[in-house]
């Protein structure tokens, strides 16, 4: 037994040194990697928001008067045009009521007529026959007066005499200029008020039939936008009052998404800029364009509201709905890029690759990134396009290592187009 004992320990001691040897060579063996090139490509600056969708435009028509409806010309889902009729509200009171003003105002501008081709009012009739005296007797004076100064150049006459026929020829004159002033004022001033009076009488008579019509026209609902009927609540017959949306039109030729942005990355965005906007629910997708961006910041949420315009083809976005904005702030064309997955996570030095070179040696390299677009990032500097980076399996493995590569991603993608089952696994 214990002959035995010492065999198997003799043994055991004889294999040890071939166990460790083995240990030794798996310990030494390359790890497989996967790897593909560094290459040049455009990559976007994305700024991402979530936000509804809103109506190009809308408008809730709101009668002006109360009347109960008497006909609706559209239903829910109806097309419209700007100006279209949209109902008809009861206006047989305020049709007499119109019709009453026009008369009015005809009598109005009958008046005005008559008063403007009027003949001349007797005060204007006494004026003219008072001037008419006073200008025969300011004649008659004045003839007197120079009879008198003739005859007093001859010696006939005393000098008090022809200052008596001057004063009387004096008052004669004033009382005639004093008379035709008083015709001046009649012919003008009076007639002049009457045919104000008379014109006054036509404007306000036209002002109040132009509220009646004005008030009439108010029982027509017109669209004032084109679009399509969003929302009909009342019925023919029912009342119509102010302030209570009679119908409302929705124009979603074009829709607004409204979303909100990151404050730090509202900088970026500008209008006219591109963007995508994807519904959440359905997956549909429209490109558009940054029409507004606030100047504000939401203090509750930090984020931006940004609104992003689009088309809307065949009306398929709705309102209402949640949707997902991608807005492109900046685009980098031949940007070195690599996939995502050949970032090293966790490096205590900054952010780093693994690149192998042509003798299978990984070589650990920090970069500075840039923009990251989806599965693909911009290398600022750290590598250039032709190298080949680790993608799969660099964790753990240290610089100047020696790795065996399995595959690169352009092979990995060719043998899934061939054959869609998993390829064995080769060596480069």
């Amino acid at each position: 037994m214990q002959k035995i004992t010492i065999l198997l320990i003799t043994s055991c001691l004889a294999a040890l040194p071939g166990c460790s040897k083995k240990e030794e060579n798996e310990a030494e063996a390359p790890a497989p990697v996967q790897v593909t090139a560094v290459t040049q490509d455009t990559i976007r600056r994305i700024v991402n928001g979530d936000g509804m969708l809103y109506p190009r435009d809308q408008a809730s028509v709101m009668p002006k008067i109360a009347s109960p409806v008497e006909k609706f010309y559209v239903n829910r889902g109806d097309h419209v045009k700007q100006g279209q009729l949209l109902a008809v509200l009861e206006n047989r009171d305020l049709t007499a009521q119109t019709a009453e003003g026009k008369g009015a105002m005809d009598q109005a501008e009958s008046n005005l007529r008559t008063t403007s081709g009027a003949s001349i009012p007797e005060s204007v009739v006494k004026a003219q026959t008072d001037v008419d005296a006073d200008r025969e007797a300011m004649d008659a004076a004045k003839k007197v007066l120079d009879s008198r100064e003739e005859l007093f150049k001859e010696g006939a006459l005393a000098r008090r005499q022809v200052d008596e026929a001057l004063v009387n020829y004096t008052q004669a004159k004033s009382q005639f200029e004093a008379a035709q002033e008083h015709l001046r004022v009649l012919q003008a001033v009076a007639k002049e008020e009457q045919i104000k009076t008379a014109s006054a009488q036509v404007d306000a008579a036209k002002a109040h039939h132009q509220s009646l019509e004005a008030q009439l026209s108010y029982a027509q609902i017109l669209s004032p936008i084109s679009g399509v009927i969003a929302d009909r609540p009342l019925y023919a017959g029912e009342m119509a009052t102010p302030g209570t949306p009679l119908v409302t039109v929705m124009d979603i030729s074009r829709v607004v998404a409204r979303v909100s942005v990151p404050e730090s990355q509202a900088g970026m965005v500008k209008v006219g800029h591109p963007a995508t906007i994807t519904q959440v629910d359905s997956g549909q997708e429209v490109q558009g364009k940054v029409i507004v961006v606030s100047p504000a910041t939401d203090p509750a949420s930090t984020t931006v509201q940004v609104w992003v315009e689009a088309e809307n083809p065949g009306e398929r976005l709705k309102p209402g709905a949640s949707v997902h904005a991608a807005i492109i702030t900046e685009m980098f064309k031949a940007a070195t890029v690599v996939p995502v997955a050949a970032i090293l996570p966790g490096e205590e030095k900054g952010t780093a690759v693994l690149t192998v070179s042509a003798d299978s040696t990984a070589h650990k390299k920090q970069v500075e990134l840039g923009v990251r677009e989806g599965d693909k990032v911009q290398i600022l500097s750290g590598v250039r396009p032709g190298e080949e980076v680790v993608v799969v399996g660099g964790l753990g493995v240290d610089d100047k290592a020696k790795v065996k590569v399995i595959s690169t991603a352009v092979e990995e993608e060719a043998d899934e187009d061939e054959n869609p089952a998993p390829p064995d696994a080769k060596e480069k």
